[in-house]
């Protein structure tokens, strides 16, 4: 038996997928129940009446190109979140199994488990060393019941990458007992490549990515698991047969033309630029105690009176992150990088 259906939990490895309706777009639908009449002003290409196309081809292999990876390594989800709970659900049995996580760090690697009934083992990163990964205690706290590790990075909200060698080596040693999700939400805005590069290699390394951040669509609601093939056929079976929706399809694929992908890389240069400015700037202002380094596109900021500093943003007509309830920052903030009139108003506000 291959080590994805080992690791899986039993019922979902003989789950029966639910048969939604053929995809042929070279013939006339009188198959699925839908109603043959577009809706009033309704100029989407294929007809908002229809159901979209499940795990849409042309979606699948633009998003394969971008990452640099096979198609049959990508699933296509609801942002990354979507991918988070799928995995929690296909691999973790209520009352049983467990997810690993890294505080402090995304909420919803927690909630996912929650929901599903799973238990939540935790090893803080080492806040002394720059909130750096555990890598001995993570390996130390794998269980038999443990089977998947999350980790964020650049992580939310320390914005800090986590050492490769040290995730490459959960990934080596834990192969077999657990899958490694690496959460990559922020990696366009580091000086670091993918690592969705090693998932070949490295058959129980999943990679989260997303279209939320760095190409300014995360009102579509378009993410990527990068895995195994046998993965993402296991999560084929339980994701909703229609997840993308067809205006989403659209906009995202507009969103990666090339034009577009060349609008989106100027902005990140922008960005960029603007965090340097905040990094310089924030530390000389009396209100601010320290700013974290970030590879993200966003700063944590530790202040003396965090709420002062929040009730200040917002008479700038300005909200910020209250990071105070992650464990360990208490008097932190995280600050998204805005525009350079946005970021300007700010340091003002905070001055």
């Amino acid at each position: 038996m291959s080590w994805v259906r080992e690791l899986a939990r039993p019922d979902i490895v003989a789950l029966k997928p639910y048969e939604h309706a053929s995809w042929e777009p070279g013939l006339e639908r009188l198959h699925a129940n839908e109603l043959p009449w577009r809706p009033a002003d309704d100029d989407s290409a294929a007809g908002l009446n229809r159901y979209p196309e499940p795990q849409p081809r042309a979606l699948v292999e633009r998003l394969a190109q971008l990452y640099s990876v096979a198609p049959a390594s990508v699933l296509v989800g609801r942002g990354s979140d979507e991918a988070i709970d799928l995995l929690t659900r296909a691999f973790c049995r209520a009352g049983h199994d467990s997810v690993l996580i890294c505080p402090p760090t995304f909420g919803m690697y927690s909630v996912c488990a929650r929901i599903q009934g799973a238990q939540v083992a935790q090893v803080p990163l080492l806040a002394a060393d720059g909130f750096a990964l555990d890598a001995e205690a993570v390996l130390g706290c794998c269980g038999p019941g443990v089977k998947l590790v999350f980790l964020c990075s650049p992580n939310n909200p320390t914005g800090n990458l986590l050492e490769e060698a040290a995730i490459l080596r959960l990934g080596r040693e834990l192969a077999g007992r657990a899958l490694v999700v690496v959460d990559e939400a922020y990696v366009e805005f580091a000086d670091r490549p993918s690592l969705a590069r090693k998932v070949a290699q490295l058959p129980n390394l999943a990679i989260l990515r997303t279209l939320s951040k760095a190409y300014g669509l995360a009102g579509a609601r378009c993410g990527a698991l990068i895995a195994d093939p046998e993965v993402i056929a296991l999560l084929r079976k339980i994701i909703p047969p229609y997840a993308i929706p067809q205006l989403t399809l659209e906009a995202v694929l507009h969103g990666l033309r090339p034009a577009a992908l060349d609008a989106a890389r100027a902005n990140r240069q922008v960005l960029l630029a603007e965090r340097r400015r905040l990094l310089t700037a924030l530390p000389h202002l009396a209100r601010v105690g320290r700013v974290w380094p970030s590879e993200a596109n966003f700063l944590l900021t530790q202040f003396a009176d965090a709420g002062a500093a929040l009730a200040r943003a917002r008479e700038a007509s300005l909200l910020v992150r209250d990071a105070r309830g992650y464990p360990g920052l208490a008097g932190a903030l995280r600050v998204t990088v805005g525009t350079p009139e946005q970021n300007g108003r700010l340091l003002e506000a905070w001055g």
